[in-house]
């Protein structure tokens, strides 16, 4: 009995130290986010409200960067030209004076079809870079930005006739540097309540559930599906529920405090898990389904539990969340997810496995990877249009420079690689990343007296993990036995002769 125990204590440990070298950039950064907490000299209350702040900008275009690598396109550095198709439109629907929600939506509706067309010129160009795609990524980045500029800084105004003296450099050529967000898009679409999300979301939940089984309906006698009503009915109790008076001035609020949003949810997640758990019988769910959801219940209840702690509750009460911004990622999330389960995503993962088998499946792998850029560029596009309407202000010839690296750092940062990645290392990656970008310099100034040193380690850290991923990337592509042949036996000048110059 003793000796099995060892065994699988034994077993266990090996366990825990794969799982601890396998995570090894996760639990470096970890480390290094403890410690820039430990010395940044600023109370708690500031680097979390940064943290949050920062990882509602930032999420949706890390998220954008999954897709690619599931179709073996590896880490889109081309992500740059959905934030030029984003920048594109924002500044006409400012020229035209579009504000609010018009504004997005005329934003969304330029940026999409642009998006669409550089993703296909993208991944048309890859099908013909097979193999090189991230370092074809990386210089298409600068060969976009120069005609980014040449669109900003010659045609606008030179030949397409603009006058606006707050956006045109004087002179009447070129756009100007900087462009106010302030009184038009700023904000337009982090202020819409809760309220309007739950509602909307369940018509839409509703219509969707209904749509999908008139579709179905085409189908043969024996492959249709019966009108779901239950998702209709739990469509219509959310919907009532808003218009009861405390749910509705619960709701009615734009940004959610995050001490009032952890216990709501928290408990609404456990009793959902635990009707899971007791109806799991009925809905034919095996054991290791009801120990899952008993264990997201336990998890949600803690969270609640933990959240009333004083110290804590003085945080998360100082941190206001964007909730259309949340929800948008949350939706995100689940689109990657659900992605997975139908005959394209699974026919962009078998095309990223390999190619050849994809090939002799009948896919059409150009298709497949064409598809897969057009619409990782069209979340880009979307998600440049979230960061620049939370951030408040167009930098014309700046704000998309830096978001492919620092993207793909904080996907790296989260545990994913050139051939591997998922949600739940992109969010980890965001929080990890910004939070580091966050304590740094702060704590550079604590420890060296130097707050440069903090931008200079962030700064490296950020090319550094993006070569290191590429270095182990092309490390795994090299056969076993080359990497055999090309190590020396001998050093040179013991037992060997060094190599005559020429």
């Amino acid at each position: 009995m003793k000796s099995n125990y060892l065994h699988y204590l034994k077993d266990r440990t090996i366990d825990a130290a794969k799982a601890l070298y396998a995570n090894k950039v996760v639990l470096m950064f970890f480390i290094l986010c403890t410690f820039g907490l430990a010395t940044t000299g600023k109370p708690p209350t500031y680097t979390v409200v940064e943290v949050f702040t920062r990882f509602g900008r930032n999420t949706f275009l890390v998220l954008a960067l999954i897709i690619p690598v599931l179709a073996g396109l590896g880490l889109n550095f081309g992500i740059v030209v959905g934030a030029m198709a984003a920048q594109v439109a924002i500044f006409w629907t400012v020229y035209w004076g579009f504000t609010g929600l018009k504004g997005i939506a005329v934003c969304l509706l330029m940026a999409t079809p642009i998006a669409i067309l550089f993703g296909w010129l993208v991944g048309r160009l890859y099908n013909r870079t097979k193999g090189a795609e991230m370092i074809t990524g990386l210089i298409l980045a600068y060969f976009a930005e120069g005609l980014y500029q040449f669109f900003f800084l010659y045609l606008i105004g030179g030949i397409i006739p603009v006058e606006n003296p707050t956006m045109i450099i004087a002179g009447g050529t070129g756009v100007k540097n900087t462009i106010d967000l302030a009184g038009n898009l700023k904000y337009a679409i982090d202020t819409i309540s809760l309220l309007s999300v739950a509602r909307g979301l369940s018509v839409a939940y509703a219509l969707v559930s209904v749509v999908l089984w008139a579709l179905n309906r085409q189908k043969s006698e024996g492959l249709q599906k019966p009108l779901q009503k239950d998702r209709l009915f739990g469509a219509a109790i959310v919907f009532a529920a808003t218009f009861v008076p405390p749910v509705h001035d619960f709701m009615a609020t734009d940004r959610l405090q995050l001490s009032r949003g952890i216990p709501v949810f928290g408990v609404l997640i456990a009793l959902v898990a635990l009707f899971r758990v007791v109806t799991a019988g009925r809905t034919g769910k095996d054991e290791q389904y009801r120990m899952r959801q008993g264990t997201v219940s336990l998890i949600a209840l803690i969270a609640v539990g933990v959240s009333f702690v004083p110290a804590i509750h003085k945080i998360l009460t100082s941190v206001h969340l964007p909730v259309m911004t949340y929800v948008l990622i949350a939706l995100l999330c689940v689109f990657n997810n659900w992605l997975l389960s139908t005959k394209l995503g699974q026919d962009m993962r078998t095309v990223g496995q390999s190619r050849t088998v994809a090939n002799a499946a009948g896919i059409n792998v150009n298709r497949t990877r064409i598809i897969a850029m057009s619409m990782s560029t069209v979340l880009a596009a979307w998600g440049q249009i979230i960061y620049l309407q939370n951030l408040g202000t167009f930098a014309t010839y700046g704000a998309h420079t830096m978001c492919g690296q620092y993207a793909i750092a904080a996907l790296l940062v989260g545990g994913a690689s050139v051939q591997q990645a998922n949600n739940k290392q992109a969010i980890l990656g965001v929080f990890l990343f910004h939070t580091l970008f966050v304590v740094a310099p702060l704590s550079a100034s604590t420890v060296f007296g130097s707050a440069l040193i903090g931008e200079y380690f962030r700064v490296f850290i950020c090319y550094g993990v993006i070569a290191l991923s590429l270095a182990m990337h092309a490390w795994k592509a090299i056969p076993k036995g080359d990497k055999k042949d090309k190590e020396p036996d001998a050093l040179p000048g013991e037992g060997t002769e060094a190599p005559a110059e020429a």
